[in-house]
Formats: structure tokens, C-alpha cells, sequence
């Protein structure tokens, strides 16, 4: 998969070798996202941008940490084959204050939390969800975990 990202509304840092190495983690963790085809934008911004996004697509009124826009279905994206022309799987947004804030609540790093947030929209845009059912909150959990810790980074939901 190849990363398409902007950086706006964050401080200085690596994070596009970040994104990269999440984006690479994801992929042997959920070997779908590794389509040499599939391109995600990944856009780092302010709360206010993501609210704006939040409000306008998805009706919420408010910033959140991260917000997914798939434009693959996964029965699409477990049809495609690897060779052919490129195909969007969709777009990812992280918000900068939030992300902050919920680094230090956690008493994890910005680079670390932003990671994990990077691999829970990846995994979004391939068809994993955690709203339905515990067992479906549980498994994507399960993958984020697996696929956070070949980065290096705890398991995020050990309380």
C-alpha cells in the first residue's frame, strides 16, 4: 500500500516514517492493506479541521481522534488482484489535540498513540469495525494489538 500524506497543524516530526512504518505493520497484520495497489491518504490536522470533517460526513458535532473514510467495501477489497491500476482505499485524518491529549491521559507518547491510531483507521478502511458487537470490538483490538506491538508499542487497551 502506498501512503499519500499531508501534514498540517502538527509539530515537527518524523511523521511520515511513522505513518510508513504503521502503514507496513498493518499490512502483515492485516495482509489485505499489503495490495501493492491500494493508496490511503493520510491527512495529520487540527481538531478543528477533523470536527469540520466529523460535522459535514458523519453528523457528529464534535473532534475526535481519528476519522475513516473507506471508498472499498471489503468484499471489493478481497477481490482485487495485485496487479492493475492503482485503486483508492480511502482516507484517514488524525487530529492534533486530541491525539496530544489523549497521549499524555494515557502516558504513552504522541508517536506511539498517533501509531495506533494510524493502524485502528487502516484497519477501518479494510473493512474492520468495533461497533456492532463486543466479539467485533474485541477481534479488531486483538489485531490492532498484534500489529502495535511488531512497532514496539503495548498493548493500548491493557488497562
Amino acid at each position: 500500500m502506498q501512503l499519500d500524506i499531508d501534514i498540517e497543524d502538527w509539530p515537527a516530526g518524523n511523521w511520515d516514517a511513522l505513518a510508513e512504518r504503521a502503514a507496513q505493520a498493518a499490512g502483515e497484520g492485516e495482509p489485505l492493506l499489503a495490495n501493492p495497489r491500494l493508496i490511503a491518504s493520510l491527512l495529520f490536522t487540527s481538531d478543528a479541521e477533523v470536527h469540520t470533517l466529523n460535522r459535514e460526513w458523519r453528523e457528529r458535532d464534535k473532534p475526535t481522534n481519528v476519522l475513516s473514510f473507506p471508498m472499498l467495501e471489503r468484499g471489493e477489497l478481497e477481490a482485487l488482484a495485485s496487479d492493475g491500476p492503482p485503486e483508492m482505499l480511502g482516507d484517514i485524518a488524525l487530529a492534533y489535540e486530541t491525539c496530544a491529549r489523549e497521549a499524555a491521559e494515557k502516558g504513552v507518547t504522541l508517536e506511539a498513540h498517533a501509531a495506533h491510531l494510524i493502524v485502528h483507521g487502516l484497519l477501518h478502511l479494510a473493512g474492520h469495525d468495533h461497533v456492532d458487537s463486543d466479539a467485533q470490538a474485541e477481534a479488531m483490538e486483538a489485531l490492532e494489538t498484534a500489529i502495535l506491538a511488531k512497532l514496539g508499542i503495548a498493548d493500548p487497551y491493557d488497562a
